[in-house]
């Protein structure tokens, strides 16, 4: 299989993971509700975002659909990019890299783009896909759908703490995604890998 095949085929199934596993989330579990999978460090904890990455926003509807549009010109210019460095031959662990990412923009801005037009709610029932009457908004102003959330440490500072004395402390608040995390991995892949990366695409 040619590396630009093998990179078309990663592309899909991250995406196909990253909506199966969103959409099950949306339509079965109400915004705030929390599974354990493995003990109390790993759980599925539906919340939904307007922003970036890891639950951050900015801007209000504006800024919303801002980072919508802002999200379809960067996965234009990343794949762009991808296509190039196939052209090229470069590393296969670059390609790969950019790769994930593509996949992750793509799922995070298939959430933003239309799950606002195409589920309901999800505040007291399971959000129902294609409701009578519309969705909760419109396009460009879907909500982005996280779940895994690892707080590996879940305790409270001490009473003698001069930081936040008695109050919680967990490491690893963010709640993210299979998309999340699969641009995670590629940016830092590729800043760690860089040199060797990098060295073969020109």
């Amino acid at each position: 299989m040619s590396l630009r095949n093998k990179s078309i085929l990663l592309i899909i199934i991250l995406l196909i993971l990253d909506q199966t596993l969103k959409i099950f989330v949306k339509t079965t579990m109400i915004a705030g509700e929390e599974y354990s999978v493995i003990g109390n460090w790993f759980r599925l904890h539906f919340l939904e975002n307007n922003g970036m990455a890891f639950g951050m926003e900015w801007g209000g509807r504006f800024g919303k659909a801002a980072l919508s549009i802002f999200r379809i010109i960067a996965i234009g210019v990343i794949c762009w990019y991808l296509a190039s460095i196939i052209k090229k031959n470069a590393h296969p662990g670059l390609v790969i890299s950019v790769s994930i990412i593509v996949a992750g923009a793509i799922g995070n801005l298939i959430d933003s783009a239309f799950y606002g037009m195409i589920f309901s709610e999800s505040w007291h029932t399971p959000a129902i896909m294609f409701p009578e009457g519309g969705g909760y908004s419109s396009f460009l102003h879907g909500r982005v759908v996280d779940m895994f959330y690892f707080p590996v440490i879940d305790t409270h500072w001490p009473d003698w703490s001069p930081i936040k004395p008695g109050e919680s402390f967990i490491f690893f608040r963010p709640v993210f995604n299979i998309a999340d995390a699969s641009i995670t991995t590629g940016v830092l892949a590729i800043l760690f890998f860089q040199k060797k990366f990098l060295g073969e695409t020109t």
